[in-house]
């Protein structure tokens, strides 16, 4: 293929190159195209705009692959966990067994939340979404610490290790802070012989006793983090990297993806499954008629399909096998759980969805689970982000270290054309 395109109007042509990704992904490069045309181009959405080059996560819908710096998501879900692979993701290699360790042990000490923070978190009306709180939170930590918060791109790159470190500390502290809060409870103690998902888990559910963790729990929520951890440019990434692309911080560049990913049309699936749910047991349902329902289009199945993956979620195929896991470990058995094996058989079953590819997707099982573990529905996006902040920080990373421009998209203006200011007493 020739590494140059041209795009005809009227009787001028004009040459754009094309940009060739190391997966054979071909880009048109309209960057001069305005200058040279008086033209822009007009996608709604950006779904069909390349924004950016990165290095970090590669998907490609049709065929259900997902990889983090080149490594299927399939193999690091079976041989890797959350922590390393926020090293992978941050660095672009796989880490060392001496870098893991202090990297554990520089994310764990740096979990406590400084005093200041926690009682901005008390102090918040009682009625702040989980999110919000969140959001808040991330600039209050930044504010505590303000040399890693310096809205100055070399200090901020150079002080990236530990600034990371203490978000992905910090942001568990936070969710079970404002949970514990909310129940008029305090946080239980911290163990030191915890690791990541545990210390999280005892931080919310535990208490001084310090009972045991079954590790099918703990590690189900490990793995919903790691195959959370990155998703190529969706809203709340794009956001992350369009506010860095002004200088500003991690922390506020990430409380900026926070308030996207509050949105529910992008981190409010899972919570849209338990409801769907819940609605098919007040009504009598076993998820049958529901099913035929959704055949007939007066019903729509929440966590089957995906905006990207035509093919099936890859990694939906490796949580169903850990949430059977969990939900034995837990010896959860409800209603609520036996309308989703339900909906899950048939719809796997019936050439119906099959032809359409609608296959359970990761919001399906990350919603079963979270549930059976005790999370209230309005913490799952607070879990979503916690899965997403290192992928937030590598994309934030990638652009205060090799980022060229401010992002400024263009517009199609179809407003009023100029007219003349009319007095208030004319009007």
């Amino acid at each position: 293929m020739s590494n140059q395109a041209n795009l005809t109007i009227g009787d001028q042509a004009f040459p754009l190159n094309v940009i060739v990704g190391t997966e054979d992904e071909h880009a048109l490069d309209i960057s001069t195209l305005r200058k040279d045309s008086k033209f822009i181009t007009y996608d709604d959405g950006y779904g069909n705009t390349g924004s950016c080059e990165s290095s970090i996560t590669f998907i490609d819908g049709d065929k259900g692959i997902l990889r983090y710096r080149g490594f299927d998501i399939s193999e690091l879900a079976e041989k890797s966990n959350f922590l390393e692979s926020c090293l992978l993701l941050f660095n672009g290699e796989l880490p060392t067994t001496s870098a893991i360790e202090n990297f554990k042990l520089q994310v764990s000490s740096m979990s406590a939340l400084p005093a200041d923070v926690e009682s901005m978190i008390e102090s918040m009306p009682s009625t702040t979404h989980p999110m919000g709180i969140l959001g808040a939170a991330l600039q209050a930590l930044g504010g505590s610490f303000p040399k890693l918060s310096t809205n100055t791109r070399p200090a901020d790159v150079e002080s990236f290790d530990e600034a990371a470190a203490l978000i992905l500390g910090a942001i568990p502290s936070i969710a079970a802070k404002h949970y514990r809060s909310s129940r008029n409870e305090s946080i239980p103690s911290r163990r030191g012989n915890h690791n990541y998902c545990e210390n999280f888990l005892h931080m919310m559910f535990g208490n001084e006793d310090g009972q045991s963790i079954d590790p099918a729990v703990s590690n189900a929520l490990d793995l919903i983090f790691l195959l959370h951890a990155d998703h190529e440019q969706n809203c709340s990434t794009s956001t992350c990297r369009m506010i860095a692309s002004g200088g500003a911080n991690a922390f506020a560049s990430l409380a900026g993806a926070v308030s996207a990913l509050w949105g529910p049309l992008h981190g409010g699936a899972n919570m849209a499954v338990i409801k769907m749910l819940n609605e098919i047991h007040s009504a009598g349902d076993d998820g049958s008629q529901f099913i035929q329902s959704a055949k007939e289009g007066k019903s729509r199945l929440m966590g089957f399909g995906h905006r990207v993956y035509r093919n099936y979620d890859p990694r939906a195929k490796i949580l169903k096998s850990a949430c059977d896991q969990a939900l034995t470990a837990l010896g959860v058995e409800s209603p609520i759980l036996d309308i989703a094996r339900n909906l899950e058989r048939s719809a796997l079953q019936d050439e119906y969805f099959i032809q359409r590819k609608l296959y359970p997707n990761v919001d399906f099982y990350s919603g079963i689970i979270l549930q059976a573990m005790g999370f209230p529905t309005d913490m799952f996006t607070v879990l979503f982000a916690i899965g997403r902040a290192p992928g937030w920080l590598s994309h934030w990373k990638e652009i205060a270290t090799h980022g060229k421009r401010i992002h400024r998209p263009r517009q199609i203006y179809q407003g009023s054309i100029h007219r003349p200011y009319i007095e208030l007493g004319n009007r």
